[in-house]
C-alpha cells in the first residue's frame, strides 16, 4: 500500500489552487505532445497495422485535454475537502496518500507517449500502460472515500486508459512488437477527408 511520500508528491499549492490544479496536467500533457513532435507522431501512428476500432489520430488531442481537466478537478477537489479543517484525520491521511499515486500516475502517464512514438518501444509502453491503470484504479479508490465526486471524476480517464491499453497490446501485436520504421511519408492532414492506415485497402 503506498503512502505520502514528499519527494514523490506534486508540491501542495498545486493541489490547493483550482487553476493550477487543472491547467498543470493540460500544460504538461501539450508539452509532451509537443516535444514528441505531432506530424511526426501522426505520420508514425498512419503506418501502423491498428486493431478494430481505432479513432482517427485528430480525436486524440481533444480527448486528452479533457482527461487532464478532469484529473486536475479530481485532484483538487479531494484535496480540498480531505484536508479541510472539520475532516477526519482518516481522510487527511488518504488525501496525502492519493496527493503521491496521483503524482506517480502523471509521471506514467507522461512517459508514455515519448515509449511509444519516440522511442518505438511498444512492450515497454505496454508494461507502462497497464502499470498507469492500475494506480489510477487504486487513486480512484482512494480518493473516492475521501470525496465520492472526486472518485468519479476519475472514471472517463480510467475508461479511456482500458481502451487506451486496447489499442497498445493491439498495435504491439499486428506489428510483431517492433515499431522501427514504421512511417508514411505524409502526414494524415496532406489528405483530407483520409483516415485510412496501412492495413487497409
Amino acid at each position: 500500500m503506498t503512502t505520502f511520500i514528499p519527494s514523490l508528491t506534486l508540491p501542495a499549492a498545486v493541489f490547493a489552487n483550482p487553476a493550477a490544479s487543472v491547467l498543470l496536467p493540460i500544460a504538461l500533457g501539450t508539452a509532451v505532445g509537443f516535444s514528441c513532435r505531432p506530424k511526426e507522431t501522426q505520420k508514425t501512428y498512419m503506418a501502423l497495422k491498428q486493431p478494430p476500432f481505432r479513432p482517427p489520430p485528430q480525436v486524440f488531442g481533444p480527448a486528452w485535454t479533457l482527461l487532464y481537466g478532469l484529473m486536475g478537478f479530481a485532484a483538487y477537489r479531494a484535496y480540498s475537502t480531505g484536508l479541510a479543517p472539520t475532516a477526519s484525520l482518516e481522510s487527511h491521511l488518504l488525501t496525502k496518500q492519493g496527493a503521491t499515486l496521483y503524482t506517480i500516475q502523471l509521471g506514467l502517464n507522461l512517459v508514455w507517449m515519448p515509449l511509444f512514438f519516440v522511442a518505438k518501444r511498444p512492450i515497454e509502453a505496454t508494461v507502462d500502460i497497464l502499470a498507469l491503470s492500475g494506480v489510477v484504479g487504486y487513486l480512484a479508490y482512494v480518493w473516492g472515500q475521501v470525496d465520492p465526486v472526486a472518485g468519479w471524476a476519475l472514471a472517463p480517464y480510467l475508461g479511456w486508459l482500458g481502451f487506451a491499453t486496447y489499442l497498445t497490446i493491439g498495435v504491439g501485436h499486428l506489428n510483431g512488437w517492433n515499431l522501427q520504421d514504421k512511417e508514411v511519408d505524409f502526414p494524415p492532414s496532406s489528405k483530407p477527408k483520409s483516415t485510412k492506415y496501412v492495413d487497409e485497402k
